[in-house]
């Protein structure tokens, strides 16, 4: 099973390895939804739609069903104890 960006948890880090150029609207690809480049999600919607994301230094909303369509590596996971250290 690939990872991809609909998989990622609030504070996950990755970066992008590979999707269809078809199922991306242009816009993204513009603003830096490219392989290699680092992708940060930083919120995600109260029903899980949209997620909030910061691409290369874009700050970008993308719905659910296109984030499942981007696979990515995982750098920095955050874990529980990461979280409860920030506090």
């Amino acid at each position: 099973m690939q990872t991809t960006i609909a998989n990622l948890k609030k504070g996950d880090v990755a970066l992008i390895k590979n999707f269809d150029v078809e199922a991306i609207p242009l816009k993204l690809l513009e603003m830096g939804c490219l392989p290699g480049n680092r992708v940060e999600l930083l919120q995600i919607a109260p029903f899980g739609d949209p997620l909030y994301l910061n691409i290369n230094g874009s700050h970008l909303a993308i719905r659910i069903e296109t984030a499942r369509e981007i696979e990515v590596e995982i750098i920095n996971p955050k874990t529980k104890n990461d979280l409860e250290k920030q506090i």
